[in-house]
């Protein structure tokens, strides 16, 4: 006991004298708070080598974060401001593409590939200017998918759930949505006003929000067919749904490019299609037939294609094709690990094909393309597909990106919003991003790193403790992850979200903006739309 006493004693003597706080209060409280959690390993296990991960012994050295460090300034350094005219716009929107997403993301990335993982880039990463996004709307703290379009599309915050409207419009209201003079215009139509071309590339419906934010005016995002307009009441004559929008007016019916899942928004409920999908709609006009009608008689080349083959033949005859319409699904495209590639192509391919069609153009183009299932995922608590699609579109931005000149092409990457996905623990470096953080020392049950603040992947305790994931599958990759509320959709999150941009005018893209801010900044660089431009 002597031992035990004459330290006790010479902390309390120690203490006293400092005037610090004893042991047993805020320092004890902080030792909660930054746990050593290799205590728990054996003293043999300690070394960077021995962890299970890859080698990371360099990183013990001084020298190699002091040449890491160098090598970054001298990169940094070199960065010059770019002030052409943006000949070209490509916006690419990874939809729920939260800043936890990204780490997370480029964690896996890594790990694919057989490093620690938490050191790699996303291809965006690389680009020399960063900023935030605030995505608040009008009406809500959370902003949906569609106030967002509009805020980034059209320059313009409105309410919840509308596409293409200011905010006097309330969502549903049918007759405010009608009058034009509530419309607001996007990017791609002024794009399209000075002679350049436009697209849109998602893998969700083309007729959902984000896309559908490049074209569409309505007052209800759910309204993409006749159908549904009809269900909740109004006319289809009169608030004219987004797929008939699309095809039937400007500037969706003047985009050289529309690529993406939907088929059903197009058909009749009559008509089945190429993979044996009934269509939506209920006025019996088959849109497909429509568009293609619509470009013959304008005397244009034109491809409708529903598979990976007829994509692929877009991209080897570019030439051959002035508009191309895909639609590779009756809904959404497929989750990438869960696709057909036979019949299903990649976003880097449709992003392709895109950028081939649009630049024939010698005045330049708006190109849109939408990593859209990042939110799904998410939505399902599938945190192992939500940083797939992450790194899909990743994917495709590395393939733009190499396909395009700095010199005179703007490449913007940013969300819409955030989810309420989190990442936790104090893992050790090259810990599956996917797998088991730790163990708690309270209930001495273990979590994943990865866990939801709400959503489908709450557990229902059993005999008053916390669910056991000892025993669950986590390589499958519609594993929920865990969630501290239950709700049967994960939510959106509030969070500001990264912005990325190389090219002319990428320097406007740096510090915290708002979302609305975004529009008019491309347009500035492209010298388009009715504000101040970098020509004027």
């Amino acid at each position: 006991m002597k031992p035990l006493l004459h330290f006790f004693l010479l902390a309390v003597s120690v203490a006293a004298v400092a005037g610090r706080p004893s042991l047993t209060s805020e320092e004890a409280e902080e030792s909660r708070w930054h746990p050593n959690s290799l205590e728990k390993l054996d003293r043999s296990e300690r070394s960077l080598g021995k962890l299970g991960v890859a080698d990371l012994s360099n990183e013990t050295t001084t020298a190699y974060w002091y040449n890491d460090g160098q090598t970054a300034l001298k990169s940094k350094a070199k960065n010059r401001l770019n002030t052409n005219k943006a000949k070209n716009v490509i916006m690419f929107l990874g939809d729920g593409m939260s800043i936890p997403t990204l780490m997370a993301a480029r964690t896996y990335l890594g790990q694919l590939h057989g490093y620690s993982g938490e050191e790699h880039s996303l291809h965006w990463e690389t680009f020399p200017f960063t900023g935030f996004s605030k995505t608040y709307n009008l009406n809500r703290q959370v902003a949906d998918s569609a106030s967002t379009a509009t805020a980034y599309l059209c320059g313009v915050k409105t309410n919840n759930g509308q596409l293409g409207v200011n905010g006097i419009v309330t969502r549903g209201d049918c007759e405010a949505s009608t009058d034009t003079d509530n419309h607001v215009s996007s990017i791609a139509e002024w794009a399209l006003n000075e002679g350049k071309s436009a697209g849109i590339v998602t893998t969700t419906r083309v007729t959902h929000a984000s896309p559908a934010g490049a074209y569409a005016h309505t007052s209800e995002r759910n309204w993409e067919t006749d159908a549904d307009v009809t269900d909740d009441g109004y006319n289809p004559t009169v608030c004219k749904d987004i797929a008939t929008q699309l095809v039937t007016e400007y500037p969706g019916k003047d985009f050289q490019v529309v690529l993406g899942g939907g088929r059903r928004t197009f058909l009749p409920n009559s008509t089945v299609d190429d993979e044996g999908s009934y269509g939506y709609r209920e006025d019996g006009v088959d849109l497909i037939e429509t568009w293609k009608q619509n470009k013959a008689d304008r005397n244009s080349s034109y491809s409708y294609v529903w598979n990976r083959s007829g994509l692929r033949n877009v991209i080897d005859n570019p030439d051959d094709v002035d508009y191309v319409l895909g639609l590779f699904e009756s809904s959404h495209c497929q989750y990438h690990l869960e696709s057909t590639p036979e019949t299903e192509p990649t976003l880097a391919e449709m992003t392709e094909a895109a950028i081939k069609i649009l630049r024939k153009n010698d005045n330049g183009y708006f190109l849109f393309v939408e990593g859209g299932r990042i939110d799904h995922a998410h939505h399902s608590s599938y945190a192992h597909l939500a940083l797939d699609e992450t790194v899909e579109m990743a994917a495709a931005v590395r393939l733009a990106d190499q396909l395009t000149e700095e010199s005179d092409t703007l490449i913007v990457v940013t969300s819409d919003h955030a989810h309420v996905m989190s990442i936790s623990g104090y893992p050790s470096r090259g810990n599956d991003i996917l797998g088991v953080a730790d163990i708690s020392g309270v209930d001495n049950l273990p979590y994943t790193t990865l866990s939801y603040a709400n959503g489908p992947g709450y557990k229902t305790p059993s005999n008053s403790t916390r669910y056991d994931i000892s025993d669950d599958d986590l390589t499958l990759v519609r594993y929920e992850y865990a969630a501290t509320v239950p709700l049967s959709s994960e939510t959106h999150g509030g969070d500001d979200v990264a912005i990325f941009a190389r090219g002319p005018w990428s320097h406007l893209f740096s510090g915290t903006l708002e979302q609305s801010s975004i529009a008019h900044f491309m347009a500035y660089a492209a010298c388009i739309g009715t504000g101040l431009t970098a020509c004027t």
